[in-house]
């Protein structure tokens, strides 16, 4: 652990760490349930009304990629104030919009602030925890989960009244949390290197280190697996086996307690383990779920199995994706807020292609997002033997 622990009380500071974290996930899932009711207030087609959540993670990726290096360079603290401010003023421009063009575009600027916010955090926690990263990226997200777990059924209250009450809703939450890291949110210093790096020296640094090329595109192929069911759940679920938005909410949760469980998991085993061998373990996991979802819609099979198959498939992403982002800030001390945008960005941006993908390929059944899971997960096997090799190769010399 570094010094930083004697001065901060982590059971203050993961919770509010947890809670700026949870913004984008809250944008991202409490309005899953309106998209119908968008379609009709806007006239507009439902793929586009789904392109508003791509748009959402490309504005977010782009804004990792102008805060990432500042991260690194100026105050985190400030970052953060900045950044849920921003969100703040979008998240109440949202409900002013006139037409779906307006609406798309302001969730562009929306992501793009709470990148701001979001970008310092794995660097505050890799300050905190030290060598134990994995475990301070297990017990933040475990606790961010609770969002994104009751996010889809707050919408679905919320459309009682509106669907820009939703966004009044998120809104409210952004001041409260910016209020709190106001006030509380220390300024945990970044490592300062005694050579001046310019932005594209830091991109450089970065994207030239070998070790972490690998476990990147690890972290981009499960984004694109995780944010395939993100898009297509909602289709899954309430259009092919016609369950009722309550019921979506309850399936939706059920998996978000499936992700939360493999964070718990991981912070009791990763001191024990590493973080390899426990992203190894998720991706053996991953494997043997996805290819259950796979044979569940080429044979057309009831929504029971696709439950079974869902739930420890996205707690397997949970365990790859936690332990990869670990592994990755291990090897970057002096830059880690732009190892963080490198790495968002792949994430984010990858995952802003599901939608199109998905667009591209429908037929009216679940075979496209169970295809595109599955090369998802399949490509991570590929980076994974790699890595494997790469590690004896410097084992060995």
């Amino acid at each position: 652990m570094t010094e930083y622990r004697t001065k901060i009380s982590l059971r203050l500071i993961l919770p509010l760490l947890a809670a700026i974290i949870a913004v984008s996930p809250l944008a991202i899932d409490m309005y899953l349930p309106g998209m119908p009711e968008l379609t009709q207030y806007f006239s507009t087609k439902m793929t586009l009304v789904q392109n508003s959540l791509s748009i959402y993670l490309l504005g977010y990726a782009v804004g990792l990629l102008v805060f990432g290096p500042m991260a690194d360079k100026y105050a985190r603290r400030t970052l953060v104030i900045i950044g849920l401010l921003g969100f703040l003023l979008t998240t109440v421009a949202l409900t002013f919009a006139q037409n779906i063009e307006q609406f798309i575009a302001l969730r562009f600027f929306q992501a793009f602030m709470s990148s701001a916010a979001t970008v310092v955090v794995p660097g505050i926690i890799r300050q905190l925890y030290g060598k134990d990263t994995a475990k301070g990226l297990s017990y933040v997200s475990m606790i961010m989960m609770l969002a994104p777990m009751i996010a889809p059924s707050i919408g679905s209250v919320l459309l009682l009244h509106s669907w820009q009450m939703i966004f009044y809703v998120l809104a409210g939450y952004a001041f409260i949390v910016f209020v709190c890291s106001f006030y509380y949110l220390p300024d945990v210093k970044t490592i300062k290197s005694t050579i001046t790096y310019s932005a594209v020296e830091r991109y450089k640094i970065v994207f030239s280190n070998r070790a972490a090329r690998f476990d990147l595109l690890t972290v981009m192929m499960a984004s694109l697996a995780f944010f395939s069911y993100i898009t297509a759940i909602s289709f899954v679920y309430l259009t092919v086996f016609k369950v009722s938005e309550f019921e979506f909410s309850l399936l939706f949760a059920l998996n978000i307690l499936a992700l939360m469980t493999a964070h718990f998991m991981n912070t009791r085993l990763v001191g024990k383990f590493g973080s390899r061998k426990m992203l190894r373990f998720g991706v053996v996991l991953a494997v043997v779920a996805v290819t259950s979802l796979l044979l569940a819609s080429i044979f057309s099979l009831s929504l029971y199995y696709y439950v079974v198959a869902i739930l420890p498939l996205m707690g397997s992403l949970s365990i790859i994706s936690v332990n990869a982002d670990a592994l990755i800030l291990q090897e970057f001390a002096e830059h880690a807020g732009t190892a963080t945008a490198v790495n968002g960005t792949l994430r984010f941006g990858i995952g802003a292609l599901a939608g199109p993908i998905l667009a591209i390929f429908y037929n009216g059944s679940t075979l496209p997002f169970a295809l595109l899971m599955a090369g998802a997960v399949y490509f991570v096997v590929i980076c994974q033997l790699i890595q494997s090799k790469l590690n004896v190769a410097t084992e060995e010399m």
